[in-house]
């Protein structure tokens, strides 16, 4: 039982047995929380339900969590490895009751399951309780008669959990197991609990309190218990190892990275596979649920991650990209618990190949500069600062690299320098930003923001509105006025008018006033929260200051509108029909059409897309109300909405609901909700219809979808059925027979070029016009047929050869094919008793030189060519026949 595999159904099917649901892990990148990079905690998919503001069908519950810490708050990059317990990816056991049981039960399965389940022996084992909890102190004694020594009081806030400064908090009490004298340390709460002796394995949280200011905290109502248990820590203990890395999971990774490198775990080479073993978990995990590699946000910490193994991998001595081929060990170990990693393979293996093999160059060219820059160099020295960075902005080498290249000769980096570099560099690029050409004109909307503030947008709840022109810019500079042709661009204090964002195209329409009227052709954000409406001045002379009405097309709007909802819809069924790891990489919502890019491996199938399309229309088909709410971030995360990855959001958020699921996971839950600050529909209803056009790629790993909606799609489905009726016609049947009418066609047709293509060839072999080639004859004592034909495919020509053959028995088959266009074909065939003297690639060689041509191949027995001259044709059959006699 003490593999790892073992251990987690272990678990878990302790607590169905208790009574609790087995809720599967949610994604690493949280859909309820767009505060957190990465989910870090069990936790993370019920705080929610936790605070209260969302209800399950059960009230206990029971996880193996998928957490990533690598980033922000929680960051151990630069420790594994190096150290027995750190990870970027962990799973994490945890049970929880909503308001269910609470301290005494918890205590009581905690220490069932690791006494009597796992089988721990009690005298190793020490709790800590928060030191004003003398409930759950008492408790720990009444059910595992634990003395009070091994009882330990902690007045720290490590025994005291809260959400954040106001919400759900409550003491904690940690289970510690003791993993001997031979190891340095002492229990927590003693000056040497630094050490490794005592190792936490649970946290069991007891929230009982509500922080309702700094000074206030009330009961809970309903109190409840959130705990989370370290997979591989607990299974280190029950493997008999004190290190995580030598655990089964982990011994599989490294000894498939040992055998992929030649090179064994051992000395200054460990933490290389163990960086290589753990690294492989987190990148494969992420990109199954959608992350992919970039230059910011989530994709550039993975790229970190990613590339820190291919660092190391390099360090190994690995020549070619190593990690992808490390991914099937991964699957096998994993794939069953998590089958969304099998299902991304395909797309996690290329994607690691790709990266490394570009990473490659980057590596080769920083580790040669940073050896440059570092040979006086030695032990407790330090790089400066001025250097890391130009490695870092000239040619691409991370930091964190450059640190960990340099840890293994205990050389550090002025990270104070570092920052003092870029915040120079930074200076510099403001200061020279006015230089020309487009960036020139840009630094005018800072400067414009600066002065009058961000636009207000009223185009969620009006498509008309009035307001005073701020600014009115031509040709990139500021102006009082402009006149009828002039083409502006407007700065007003509010606009009903979207600036183009998220995918969306800005609005078009039009602004006017007493005495002007401009045409708007497109609206933009520029420097944070400005929007600039450009058109041309079709009327009059427009002012600077002057009050003006802004009208939105509105006919656009609502098919902008639509198009957007519908992306939602379609993007939501995307992921219930292919699974979580799709997200969305991109968009363009326009008018006419719409298309989104979303993370899948392989292509989508037209059933796949069948039932996409199908999941969205039944949410149209419902007229459900579209709920568009101005929020806070903790509000937003209330509702459970999802952060698009790649979206910035900032103190207040949109959060955009609607539909309710018919089938699926979604089935009788609301269907869509998402954080956008997009334009959309009232009622799903308005969308009309959605209908998907095409499916396509557009990188690795990634497929496009476009579909239209509405009217687009009324058009585009009434173009179709009009062409069917025009087809239909011309073939004198019904609509619903037109298939089964093509497909008698192609059947007939298919026989005609059957019989034509036999008609041809007995034509060529019995009517040709090669004069003293019309038959065969003898040439040294070999029968011989040559023969110069037209209007035959050259393909056709070997098939000639062969009937040729059997026509003669013995002998050699020469047919010159001459094209319309004046070129020529040579086929020549010997039949099996003569290839011994007659080569046929030979011969064909000879009959290509006749027509000006080159080469030629094939067997022995048959070959072809050709050239460029067909007038030769008797020529080359003449040679042929010369070649034979010779």
């Amino acid at each position: 039982m003490s593999g790892v595999n073992d251990i987690r159904s272990t678990f878990l099917d302790y607590f169905k047995t208790n009574g609790h649901e087995i809720v599967p892990s949610s994604p690493l990148v949280p859909r309820n929380d767009p505060t957190l990079m990465f989910t870090n905690a069990g936790m993370v998919q019920f705080k929610n339900v936790f605070t209260g503001l969302e209800q399950r069908p059960y009230r206990t519950a029971s996880t193996a969590q998928k957490c990533v810490r690598a980033g922000g708050k929680h960051n151990d990059l630069d420790n594994v490895g190096y150290t027995a317990r750190h990870h970027t990816f962990f799973e994490m056991l945890g049970n929880f009751s909503f308001g269910d049981y609470f301290k005494e039960r918890a205590i009581e399965l905690a220490w069932n399951l690791i006494t009597k389940e796992f089988g721990l022996d009690a005298k190793r084992l020490l709790v800590t309780v928060y030191h004003t909890d003398d409930e759950a102190f008492n408790l720990w004694k009444k059910i595992a008669g634990l003395s009070d020594e091994k009882i330990i009081r902690i007045p720290t806030s490590d025994n005291f959990w809260a959400m954040g400064d106001t919400g759900p908090c409550g003491p904690c009490s940690e289970i510690f197991y003791d993993h001997g004298d031979h190891i340095w340390g002492g229990p927590p709460g003693s000056p040497e609990e630094d050490g490794d002796r005592f190792i936490e394995i649970w946290n069991l949280v007891f929230m009982q309190y509500e922080q309702l200011t700094k000074e206030e905290r009330v009961d809970l109502p309903r109190p409840s218990i959130d705990t989370g248990m370290g997979l591989e820590r607990v299974a280190a203990v029950l493997q008999g190892k004190h290190d995580n890395y030598d655990i089964d999971l982990f011994r599989a990774l490294i000894e498939a990275s040992e055998e992929a490198t030649g090179v064994r775990a051992e000395g200054e080479r460990r933490a290389s596979h163990r960086v290589i073993a753990d690294h492989l978990r987190s990148s494969a995990f992420l990109i199954a649920d959608g992350v992919l590699p970039s230059n910011e946000g989530r994709g550039y910490v993975l790229r970190r991650i990613m590339r820190r193994a291919m660092r190391h991998a390099q360090l190994l001595g690995a020549k070619e990209p190593l990690i992808w081929k490390l991914l099937p060990a991964l699957v096998q170990q994993m794939g069953r618990a998590y089958p969304e990693l099998a299902r991304a393979e395909a797309l996690i293996s290329e994607t690691l190949k790709l990266e490394e093999t570009r990473f490659r160059k980057t590596l080769e060219r920083g580790l040669s500069l940073l050896s440059d820059a570092t040979t006086t160099l030695g032990k407790g020295d330090m790089l400066d600062g001025e250097t890391a960075f130009k490695l870092y902005d000239t040619y691409g080498f991370p930091l964190d690299l450059t640190q960990d290249a340099l840890r293994a000769r205990e050389i550090g980096v002025d990270l104070a320098g570092f920052t003092d570099a870029m915040e120079r560099q930074k200076a510099e690029a403001r200061s020279h930003w006015a230089g020309s050409g487009d960036k020139a004109t840009e630094t005018i909307w800072f400067e414009l923001k600066e002065k009058h503030g961000a636009t207000e947008f009223l185009g969620y709840d009006t498509e008309t509105a009035e307001g005073v022109i701020q600014a009115i810019v031509r040709d990139g500079a500021a102006v009082a006025s402009a006149s009828a042709g002039d083409k502006v661009q407007i700065v007003v204090n509010q606009t009903p008018f979207y600036g183009e964002s998220g995918g969306q195209m800005g609005d078009t329409g039009i602004i006017s006033s007493d005495h002007a009227k401009v045409e708007i052709t497109d609206t933009q954000k520029k420097g944070e929260g400005l929007f600039v409406h450009s058109g041309t001045v079709v009327e009059g002379s427009l002012k600077a200051d002057e009050a003006i009405a802004l009208t939105v097309d509105h006919a656009r709007r609502s098919r902008l509108r639509a198009n957007h909802s519908a992306t939602h819809l379609l993007h939501e069924a995307l992921r219930e029909v292919l699974g979580t790891h799709v997200a969305q990489k991109g968009s363009l919502v326009a008018p006419e059409r719409l298309r989104f890019d979303v993370s899948h491996p392989k292509p989508i199938t037209a059933e796949e897309l069948k039932v996409v399309e199908d999941m969205a229309n039944e949410i149209v088909l419902q007229n459900a109300p579209v709920t568009t709410r101005l929020m806070s971030v903790d509000d937003a995360i209330a509702e459970g909405a999802m952060a698009l990855f790649g979206e910035k959001y900032g103190d207040e958020v949109r959060v955009v609901a609607m539909g309710q699921g018919v089938r699926g996971t979604k089935a009788g839950k609301p269907y869509s909700i998402e954080l956008c600050g997009g334009t959309h529909v009232a009622a799903t209803g308005q969308i009309g219809i959605v209908r998907i056009l095409s499916e396509s790629a557009v990188g690795a790993g990634v497929r496009r979808i476009e579909a239209v909606t509405g009217e687009n799609a009324r058009e585009y489905l009434a173009e179709q059925d009009e062409r069917l009726k025009t087809l239909a016609s011309s073939l004198k049947v019904q609509p619903a027979d037109v298939l089964s009418r093509v497909e008698a066609l192609m059947d007939e047709r298919r026989k005609l070029e059957r019989e034509l293509a036999d008609a041809k060839r007995k034509l060529a072999m019995g009517g040709g016009q090669g004069g003293s080639t019309d038959a065969a004859r003898e040439v040294a004592g070999v029968k011989f047929l040559g023969k110069a034909v037209t209007g035959v495919d050259p393909k056709d020509l070997k098939g000639l050869a062969d009937d040729g053959k059997s026509s003669i028995g013995s002998g050699v088959v020469t047919l010159i094919g001459v094209s319309d266009d004046g070129k020529a074909s040579a086929v020549v065939a010997v039949t099996p008793d003569l290839t011994a003297r007659f080569s046929a690639v030979d011969l064909v060689r000879i009959a290509s030189a006749a027509l000006g041509g080159k080469g030629g191949g094939g067997r022995p027995d048959m070959a072809q060519a050709g050239g460029p001259d067909g007038s030769k044709a008797d020529e080359a059959i003449e040679a042929v026949a010369a070649a034979l006699a010779s």
